[in-house]
């Protein structure tokens, strides 16, 4: 019976099931948790008689699974079933840090299946599809952050619509509409919406409110603050009800890129629920996905890797330590340039390739399968491709239903489907190459690159003979003109070169012109800052420049739109930098809505860390002042309102009542915005300065002739 959500008691584990009629409940007093122990036979005997007295340990027996991808043979492993799932971490730390210390040598013992989520555990252990039998009904519940401070539960927007009357009113309200909707997820805007509504039920007096199903909640982790390839990330405090999943969207990058939609899709694919599935990261759910496939291959998870990377020369080490392809862009205006990128080309290299920890440089070959290395690759289907074939198809699948579908319900669903893969199909390539994948190496990494890069010159190579010039290329795109009059149909080219590497060359966009913009600091082309009209559509393409940034306010990001959009209509850089004029006149007059100046920076560490006094800081330390906290990893928004001043004054948080802003600062920001829109075609920031200062002195002698 299909899966909605798991509680897990002292006494057991709770099933929640979305029956096609309502809800089900079934109980597993019986359920206890495992992980596996590999090690030198006679210290599993010894651990198996120290852990014997343990009262978190139920049950001790060996078995025999693999313990590594493309392993012959099962190895002979303990088991150890925990009678907690909360204790099934603090039981494998003890094994590390104090039962192998204590008796063995170092790195005696390695541990399996030890940090997998608590549902998606109970999931794959007991064979429990995690899969709803229906339509999910939501109920969504919403309060600005300033009133979540304030605890202001009066502020409580219930699927959007505010409740008229008091705290216990709203509350009434809320009970209510739990009843007659029986949502089985919960939308909140903040996971702290939890504790903080059953709080001020227990104020009032309303013992029988109830978010769950069922009355109470769990804290099932704190907030934290973590780093990701660079980038450091918040995770805030997770909760669970009895009988409801929870989604935060504070921290849900999946239901922000494909919806529920998205969400169930990947849930079907890795045996994660709902809620776990919801709060996990790309790397995450990819990784359950893995698990899953591995627990139906009988292979075990390692909990830390020890597998070090292979040894090379320096020759070796320059061959394989290389990035994607990359053809510097030529800077400037092109016109009649056409785009065209290989579909999923690093997932599809890997499934062609058939490259996979296990498959990569094997032992059963001596060939150089892979281009400019010495690695081989094994005849024997690997795992890797396994995984990602089904979903490379699927997706594929939903984007030919996108585009022979007329109506518009299934179009959504199909595309939140088809973008929640995107991104587990973009995280498969770099995942390989991470330190604690479950199932990566980093010798995978560089052979999908080298691979990767021979596409790549082949295809320019192939597309030059056709007629064609490459003006840009990198990772898996290509920018082309025509380099003669009679060259060879695109059209023709890309199938020729998708039958001959199986891997599809789509052609992406025809483009009127396409502007390469240099970098900021020198004259070489910036690798991903372009922009250009799609050709015989009323549509632009913008990459990398600010209108794409987030950080960038809606003011600046529309002006840039629009200059790019006069330079199209006029091809005259002249008409640009007076709509730029126009625009710099609305600011420094003061005529520009702050609300649409609002900037967005993200923290990286906690406030006494920064050690500049910058704009960031300035609003960390007035969001502190209001009552706000704002950990590393979180974004803060605000509006500089005075950019002489260095101290919380310096600016107002976005939701603060601002009456007036800085136009000196935001004038500034727009003449950079512009630069990036008129460097092309050869104008710096000095150029451009000039220029204002010239169409201004024109405007204003104009003026004073039709004074006089």
């Amino acid at each position: 019976m299909p899966l909605l959500t798991v509680e897990f008691h002292d006494g057991g584990v709770v099933e929640w099931h979305a029956t096609s009629d309502g809800v089900d409940t079934v109980t597993n007093p019986d359920y206890a948790p495992t992980l596996y122990i590999d090690g030198p036979d006679t210290a599993l005997v010894t651990l198996h008689e120290r852990l014997t007295d343990d009262p978190k340990v139920v049950h001790l027996a060996a078995e025999r699974h693999y313990t590594e991808l493309g392993a012959e043979t099962r190895t002979r492993v303990l088991r150890v079933d925990v009678a907690r799932e909360r204790e099934l971490r603090t039981l494998a730390n003890e094994i590390r840090h104090h039962h192998e210390p204590a008796a063995f040598q170092p790195a005696t013992f390695r541990l399996y299946n030890v940090d997998l989520s608590p549902q998606f555990r109970y999931c794959l252990e007991t064979d429990t599809e995690p899969v709803p039998a229906r339509a999910l009904r939501t109920l969504e519940l919403t309060l600005a952050e300033p009133h979540l401070a304030e605890k202001r539960i009066d502020a409580l927007q219930i699927d959007g619509e505010t409740v008229a009357g008091d705290t216990a009113t709203t509350l009434r309200v809320l009970a209510e509409r739990l009843d007659t909707v029986d949502p089985d997820v919960l939308l909140c805007s903040s996971a702290q919406l939890i504790p903080l509504l059953e709080s001020a039920a227990d104020d009032h007096g309303l013992d029988a409110f109830a978010l769950g199903r069922r009355s109470g909640y769990q804290q099932l982790a704190g907030a934290s603050t973590y780093e990701s390839y660079g980038q450091v990330g918040h995770s805030p405090a997770r909760y669970a009800i009895p009988g409801r999943a929870i989604i935060d969207r504070l921290n849900s990058f999946m239901l922000d890129k494909g919806g529920l939609e998205g969400i169930l899709d990947l849930v079907e694919r890795s045996w994660k629920p709902i809620q776990e599935t919801a709060w996990g990261s790309i790397g995450n759910i990819l990784t359950a996905i893995q698990l899953r496939e591995a627990t139906a291959r009988d292979v075990l998870a390692p909990w830390n890797k020890w597998d070090p990377e292979a040894f090379k020369s320096v020759e070796q080490l320059h061959a394989a330590d290389r990035g994607g392809f990359i053809f510097s862009p030529e800077v400037g205006v092109h016109e009649d340039i056409s785009e065209i990128d290989f579909g999923s080309l690093y997932p599809n290299i890997m499934c062609e390739w058939n490259i996979s920890p296990e498959t990569t440089d094997c032992d059963c070959h001596d060939r150089a399968d892979v281009p400019g290395l010495d690695y081989s690759l094994c005849d024997d289907r690997g795992f890797i491709p396994d995984v990602l074939r089904p979903i490379i198809d699927d997706r594929a699948a939903y984007k030919e239903r996108i585009a022979t579908t007329d109506d518009p319900t299934e179009r959504a669903h199909f595309e939140h489907r088809a973008d929640a893969l995107k991104w587990i199909l973009v995280s498969c390539f770099g995942y390989q190459g991470y330190r604690n994948a479950k199932f990566g190496r980093i010798e995978c990494h560089e052979a999908i690159n080298a691979v990767a890069r021979e596409l790549m010159l082949d295809a320019k190579a192939r597309l030059e003979r056709g007629g064609w010039r490459v003006v840009h290329g990198i990772i898996d795109s290509l920018w082309v003109t025509p380099r003669v009059d009679t060259h060879e149909p695109l059209a023709d080219i890309c199938a020729a070169i998708t039958d001959d590497v199986n891997i599809p060359l789509e052609h992406e966009n025809d483009f009127e012109w396409v502007a390469f913009v240099p970098k900021r600091d020198s004259e070489a082309g910036a690798l991903t800052k372009y922009f250009g009209k799609v050709a015989g559509r009323d549509e632009y393409k913008f990459r990398g420049i600010e209108t794409r940034q987030r950080s960038t306010p809606a003011y600046i990001a529309d002006i840039q739109r629009r200059l790019v959009e006069t330079y199209d209509q006029s091809r005259d850089t002249a008409t640009v930098i007076e709509e730029l004029s126009s625009a710099l006149t609305r600011l420094r007059d003061e005529d520009v809505d702050p609300a649409a100046l609002v900037e967005t920076a993200r923290t990286s560490k906690p406030l006494e860390a920064y050690t500049q006094r910058t704009a960031t800081t300035a609003a960390l330390r007035r969001a502190r002042a209001l009552g706000l906290t704002r950990a590393p990893g979180q974004d803060v928004e605000y509006v500089i309102v005075d950019d002489d001043t260095h101290g919380p004054e310096r600016v107002r948080l976005a939701f603060e009542e601002i009456e007036a802003y800085d136009p000196a600062y935001y004038a500034t920001e727009l003449i950079r915005a512009a630069t990036s829109v008129l460097s092309p075609m050869g104008y710096g920031e000095t150029d451009i300065r000039r220029e204002l200062r010239e169409t201004t002195e024109r405007t204003l002698t104009s003026f004073s002739k039709i004074s006089e």
